[in-house]
């Protein structure tokens, strides 16, 4: 199975060596690893036409959907996992912490968070989505969310 790698990975300071563990941990269970690294395009838009090219190519996608720079996922991986969906792919999307948003935003404000007519809201007074899932819900529905890293979606994958 070709299977895409979407997530900030490719950021990391060690990128190409993260690549070539998880290429050969794909290996090990007689999958392809296409990765974003794959490729030798340089411009915004080569590497934008060559990411979407590998997805196509994929028989499903595993996203790092954990926080990146923020509180939220990477939006380049968001993004990827909507074309997968678009395009009928599988997604199996892995966090580290898969508490609901409500609970990992309640830690992150101090504490208890305000209430607005009956929802919970953040310091700016925007309501907070209670639906007990790990991520937005646009993410925690259209994927399988496995907490862990990579070897955990995996296994998931394996099951199916």
């Amino acid at each position: 199975m070709k299977i895409y790698l979407a997530g900030p990975d490719v950021f990391r300071h060690d990128a190409l060596t993260w690549a070539e563990d998880a290429r050969a941990l794909l290996a090990r269970q007689g999958h392809q690893a296409l990765i974003p690294l794959d490729n030798d395009e340089t411009t915004p838009e080569g590497i934008f036409k060559a990411n979407l090219g590998l997805i196509t190519e994929a028989d499903t996608v595993i996203a790092n959907l954990n926080p990146f720079r923020g509180l939220e996922p990477d939006s380049g991986t968001c993004f990827e996992v909507g074309c997968a969906i678009a395009l009928g792919k599988r997604v199996i999307g892995y966090v580290s912490d898969a508490r609901s948003q409500l609970d990992k935003l309640a830690v992150h404000f101090g504490g208890s968070l305000a209430l607005s007519n009956g929802r919970p809201v953040d310091p700016d007074g925007l309501l907070i989505e209670n639906f007990g899932l790990p991520v937005n819900l646009m993410l925690g529905i259209s994927c399988e969310i496995v907490e862990g890293g990579l070897e955990h979606a995996l296994r998931v994958l394996a099951k199916a």
